[in-house]
């Protein structure tokens, strides 16, 4: 399987080219719009095709390495589109809504999702465990809500190796957080958003579902395509993924706290080097 192909007709066909009424719009992506219609920014594809091409290869190859890769699109639109991606590709999703520290602090999200899986353990033996009826009804209340946020992320074991984004502006608590931990990010850019908060800025029409599903379908092709040649190499190497690759959750885990440790470690030492200078500009005042 090889990296998908698009086509300038494609991409028209899907409103890729639609951005945002000119009055929301971000300066920054002044050089990716190429005029103005009835009050409404029009993209350049030209600008568009090499950046998107750009992305999927990105994708194909951090795939291909073994890395995860999470959908992030909590707007209308997009929910069910992005969910279907992820399920296709076998990656991970999140489209009901962002939960600050949802990578940043993973070790109390893994304990939600600990939570979530016991309960509906329970849920399922709740007459070998005698729960009453009042039991059962506010553990699946509590259950639905926690599965409504976690539930495309259940079996992630730790932070991703990329994210994808439809919208930087209302998902930017997931672009701030991903850029916080080094994580790449694949988004999708109208005219309302910034770039450079992207590591692969992708310009184009987040708002339409005709564009979003051409976005996601190129990304799940580019995942596929990657976790091909992952696996065509192990077999050519005769690894045996089982004892070569172990992909035991709790280690990852583990990784991930030490990693999420040495983050607020990074951040403990920088909040004190501003005190120290806080207080070396007080003395001097005084």
């Amino acid at each position: 399987m090889a990296l998908p192909q698009f086509t300038m007709k494609q991409l028209m066909e899907a409103g890729v080219h639609f951005g945002h009424h000119t009055r929301r719009w971000n300066p920054l992506m002044g050089a990716y719009v190429y005029g103005v219609k009835d009050k409404i920014h029009i993209i350049n594809l030209n600008k568009t095709a090499p950046l998107l091409y750009r992305a999927l290869d990105a994708l194909e190859k951090i795939t291909a390495a073994g890395g995860k890769v999470l959908f992030v699109a909590t707007k209308h639109q997009a929910k069910d589109i992005v969910k279907d991606a992820a399920e296709r590709c076998g990656q991970f999703y999140v489209n009901n809504r962002w939960l600050g520290g949802m990578m940043t602090n993973w070790t109390t999200v893994s304990q939600s999702i600990r939570r979530l899986k016991k309960m509906e353990a329970d849920i399922e033996n709740a007459e070998k465990l005698g729960l009453t009826k009042k039991e059962i009804g506010l553990m699946q209340k509590d259950a639905t809500k926690l599965r409504d946020i976690f539930g495309g992320i259940l079996d992630m074991h730790g932070t991703p190796q990329a994210v994808v984004i439809i919208d930087i502006p209302r998902e930017m608590n997931a672009v701030l957080e991903a850029r916080n931990l080094d994580i790449p990010t694949i988004a999708i850019a109208d005219t309302n958003a910034n770039p450079e908060l992207a590591d692969y800025p992708i310009p184009g029409n987040d708002d339409a579902s005709r564009a979003i599903q051409l976005y996601c379908d190129l990304f799940v092709d580019s995942i596929l395509s990657g976790i091909e040649k992952r696996l065509g190499g192990a077999q050519g190497k005769k690894v045996v993924s089982s004892e070569m690759m172990p992909d035991d959750g709790e280690k990852i885990e583990e990784a991930a706290k030490e990693k999420e440790l040495k983050q607020k470690s990074r951040t403990s030492e920088a909040r004190e080097i501003r005190r120290e200078k806080l207080a070396e500009k007080i003395e001097g005042a005084e």
